[in-house]
Parts: C-alpha cells; sequence; structure tokens
C-alpha cells in the first residue's frame, strides 16, 4: 500500500458516463478513493452501498467519493442505476490507476492465489498528500472505518 504522508500518485480516467476524472480535479478538496473488484458482486455492493448511505455525511465533511475498479463504464452505469449511487466509478480496464494506487496484486481467494484488484481505500488530503490508507476493508461499515476515528 501506499504510505500515509506521501503524495497521491497523479491518475485520469473515465468515469460512467465517458468524462474525464483527474486527482487536480479534487484539489482543495478531501478525496475518497476506493478500489474494488467488481460491479454488482456482495462485498462490492456492500462497500458502495455504505458508502452510498452515508455520501450526504461526507459530503457535509468536505469529502468527495469516487471508486475505481476494472469494469466497464457501461457495467458502472447498471451498477449506479441499480443501486442509486450518488458518486463517480472510474474505468480502468488496462489497471494503470490501480498499479499506481497500489491496488492490483495477488491476493488469495479460498486458499489459492491469483492476480486481480486488492480491495483498498485512500483518503487524499487537499494538498494531494494521502493522509488515510485501508487495506482491510469492512464492506458493510467503511464508512465507520473512514469517519470514525
Amino acid at each position: 500500500m501506499l504510505q500515509i504522508g506521501t503524495k497521491a500518485p497523479a491518475f485520469e480516467g473515465l468515469d460512467e458516463n465517458g468524462n474525464t476524472v483527474k486527482l487536480s480535479d479534487f484539489a482543495g478538496k478531501r478525496l475518497v478513493i476506493y478500489f474494488y473488484p467488481k460491479d454488482s458482486t456482495p462485498g462490492c455492493t456492500a462497500e458502495a452501498c455504505d458508502l452510498r448511505d452515508n455520501y450526504q455525511r461526507f459530503l457535509s465533511l468536505g469529502y468527495e467519493v469516487i471508486g475505481v475498479s476494472k469494469d466497464s463504464m457501461a457495467s458502472h452505469q447498471k451498477f449506479i442505476a441499480k443501486y442509486e449511487l450518488p458518486f463517480r466509478l472510474i474505468s480502468d480496464p488496462d489497471c494503470t490507476i490501480l498499479k499506481a494506487y497500489e491496488a492490483w496484486g495477488v491476493k488469495k481467494m479460498y486458499g489459492k492465489e491469483t492476480v486481480g484488484t486488492l480491495r483498498t481505500t485512500y483518503v487524499i488530503g487537499p494538498d494531494g498528500i494521502i493522509i488515510d490508507a485501508i487495506g482491510k476493508v469492512d464492506t458493510k461499515n467503511h464508512t465507520a472505518q473512514l469517519l470514525d476515528k
């Protein structure tokens, strides 16, 4: 994982509507950027819905939220529509952003090693510095991990 206190890697990707999203778009704001394996799977849905249910709380505290996965823009559109997600999802099919944020690598699933998305969340401060990093995400209580410290 990237270390707290280091500069967040610049990124550029396309959201569910094909709009370009860059780290610099969030200058002066706090950003929660979360990396997840796949749209509409149980853990990813629980995580997204927890963030959705607390989205106004994030906004009131000066945070913006975005998600990143390998899924296509079309998949993101369906995921957002089905669960009424209020935040943007970035499509990263070539894993450029995932790799830059050390959210792509070897993981164990059911005792077998695979390569894929490592569920990871970072909070980036208004100055572009990582102020929090979570590698063991509690999908059903992710907001509490981020805000109730």
